[in-house]
């Protein structure tokens, strides 16, 4: 589930220290939501990238400074520029779900969508079991339970109050 599923609940935050081009992401990294540099006054917001996009930056300025732009690297953070001091960065990011064993018995998708899980282990096991016919049932259950958590998760996002259109004329600030 945690291939398709990017949820409000999946969002976590950690700190880091930013002090070379490279740095690891944490363990339970799926995928990168946001950057900033919160040693600055005031913080500063990073500005996500190509891999592609940082070699040009390099090749045009090698100089060190306050790193204005990331791309992801495998399992690492790339920064442009090179850090010209230390920085304090915290990165909002999707972690990877708890897994389920005997010392973790649950986890909030579990505890929030039981019919995902349900379905799920279903699909997997209908071949096993050579229960060809109902590997389609299960499978559209399985697709329409995580459709249902990715659409209340958007709903929630914009719940609360009403959206505000704010206009602003061509060419003024």
């Amino acid at each position: 589930m945690e291939r398709v599923l990017r949820t409000g609940p999946m969002l976590t935050r950690a700190n880091a220290t930013i002090d070379t081009q490279y740095s690891a992401v944490p363990a339970d990294f799926l995928e990168a939501r946001a950057l900033k540099i919160t040693s600055t006054t005031p913080v500063q917001p990073m500005y996500a990238e190509t891999m592609d996009a940082l070699d040009d930056r390099d090749a045009k300025n090698l100089a060190p400074g306050r790193p204005v732009y990331y791309a992801m690297v495998g399992n690492q953070i790339r920064v442009h520029p090179t850090p010209d001091a230390s920085y304090t960065a915290e990165l909002a990011y999707y972690a990877k779900l708890s897994k389920l064993s005997d010392v973790v018995s649950s986890n909030w998708l579990l505890t929030q969508s039981p019919d995902a899980y349900l379905y799920g282990a279903l699909l997997q096991a209908a071949p096993y079991l050579k229960d060809d016919e109902r590997t389609a049932v299960w499978t559209t259950l399985y697709a329409a339970a995580v459709q249902a958590i990715q659409t209340a998760d958007e709903r929630a996002a914009t719940s609360g109050g009403a959206l505000k259109t704010r206009t602003q004329a061509f060419g003024v600030n």
